[in-house]
């Protein structure tokens, strides 16, 4: 008894120690370095387990490989559009998109993201219409179906899918699906097969090379894409599955936000799934000028498309986001599943309410996950004192992930408004540049809020001791969530 006693007490000495050594040897945020060393404390061994498993650090690790003509296209275009900006001699088909130099500029600075006007775009706020519009999309698709997808469902709309897309590969259409091994790790070897004995490819986005064990399960390819023929490109919230389309019990009426974009941004969101396919699959795509035709006449919205994920020094999505609000003026208005913003984020949403701008922020009112769920609570709490006013969606589940700033720019994609979107999940969002789309949002928000409750301050400050301390459990634990 006593030997074990001093083996224990050996080893949890030892795991504070190393696991301490590489926390600090990695130079995370403090935040998430404070949350892993309580983890790593109260729970030894078990904590360094999962620290292992889940803490990994992947910045600056260059897992996506451009190709080489490609890139240097890429890039002489990115510097000649910083240039002009610097300049000031960009010319934009809405003037007032003049006023926003700097957050395109930031764009193409950090993320390479080429600004684009020749685009027009649907939104959808609804799984049925938006299926049935991708469907008929891929069933007229003449050369290629490109699809990206966080959780893909064996289910109706699943195989409804699949089946479709092994039609289209059998005409000879060429059809590629990557799925997150992680949110899609129910999917059956059947499924697969459907697709690829017709002639389609299909494959994982980091999958574990153990089984059962997957040391990268934390890094979440979270994208949501479609791009058909080079021509129609789709980007945000709606996954694969029956749950989407309204038809889970637990969650109700699905309301997300997609868009459905034809013109040059689809170049933009090709490159997105090509290097994300040439990551995960062995047979590698070539960038051939038949991906990236030369887009006809189509509109006037400016549109960037901005990715972020581990990898990267720098959180793209989450700077756009801080930049947006703090540019605004007259409003702010979000929606989003799960609000756990880092300080600066949070700091942001405080500083543009407590100088007059008004802020609003649209949350679900049901968890799908209960840590998430109350993290979410307490933060909602921190900015109800700022004057930021806060709604919970009533009508079904909330999954939109969108932010639109008076009336003129606005964002909508896959990034949430946590953590994990920002540092540990590989994201991707378009950034909106034009008045009507930005005031078509803000409509759709405001219609949204007639089915929702306002959560006031009165009423937050007479939550019971267990929802106290549900919060204060997973504020601390946020920075991992």
């Amino acid at each position: 008894m006593q030997i074990a006693t001093v083996f224990l007490g050996i080893l949890t000495v030892l795991n504070i120690i190393l696991a301490g050594v590489v926390v600090f040897l990695e130079r995370r945020n403090v935040s998430a370095t404070w949350a892993w060393l309580m983890v790593l404390i109260f729970i030894p061994v078990l904590g360094f387990i999962l620290y292992i498993i889940f803490g990994q650090n992947m910045s600056r690790r260059k897992i996506f490989k451009w190709d080489k003509h490609e890139h240097t296209y890429i890039q002489r275009a990115v510097f000649a559009q910083m240039k002009l900006i610097e300049e000031n001699r960009s010319e934009f088909r809405n003037p007032v998109i003049q006023n926003y130099n700097d957050l395109i500029f930031l764009h193409l600075n950090n993320n390479e993201a080429l600004y684009t006007e020749n685009n027009s775009l649907y939104i959808f706020t609804d799984g049925h219409e938006k299926f049935e519009t991708l469907l008929n999309d891929i069933r007229a698709a003449k050369e290629h179906v490109h699809l990206i997808y966080y959780i893909i469902r064996d289910d109706e709309l699943g195989r409804k899918i699949s089946t479709l897309l092994a039609e289209k590969a059998r005409q000879g259409v060429e059809v590629r699906v990557l799925y997150d091994d992680s949110g899609s790790r129910h999917l059956s070897r059947r499924f697969k097969r459907q697709i690829e004995q017709a002639g389609g490819m299909i494959v994982p986005f980091f999958p574990g090379k153990i089984p059962l064990i997957n040391l990268r399960v934390n890094y979440r390819n979270h994208r949501k894409l479609a791009i058909i023929d080079s021509k129609i490109g789709y980007i945000g919230g709606f996954n694969i599955g029956n749950e989407y389309l309204g038809l889970n019990q637990r969650f109700g009426y699905w309301r997300d936000t997609h868009l459905r974009i034809v013109g040059e941004a689809v170049n933009s969101l090709q490159s997105r799934f090509m290097l994300d396919w040439n990551q995960a699959a062995k047979v590698k795509i070539s960038f051939k000028d038949y991906y990236y035709p030369t887009q006809k006449k189509h509109g006037d919205i400016g549109i960037q498309i901005v990715s972020s994920g581990p990898d990267s020094e720098w959180e793209q999505i989450k700077h756009g986001y801080i930049k947006m609000i703090l540019s605004a003026k007259k409003y702010v208005y979000i929606q989003t599943p799960y609000l756990i913003p880092d300080e600066s984020l949070l700091d942001a949403l405080k500083i543009a309410s407590l100088s007059g701008v008004d802020v609003q922020i649209m949350i679900p009112n049901k968890p799908d996950h209960p840590f998430v769920y109350w993290a979410t609570y307490s933060n909602a709490g921190q900015l109800l004192r700022a004057g930021v006013k806060i709604f919970t969606y009533e009508n079904g589940f909330l999954h939109a992930k969108m932010i639109v700033v008076d009336g003129k720019i606005a964002s909508v994609g896959t990034a949430n408004i946590d953590v994990r979107s920002f540092r540990l999940n590989f994201e991707v969002n378009a950034f909106l540049y034009h008045p009507d789309i930005a005031q078509n949002l803000a409509t759709i928000f405001n219609t949204d809020i007639r089915l929702s409750s306002e959560l006031t301050l009165e009423k937050y400050q007479k939550r019971s001791i267990l929802i106290q301390t549900k919060e204060s459990i997973s504020r601390l634990l946020s920075p991992i969530l």
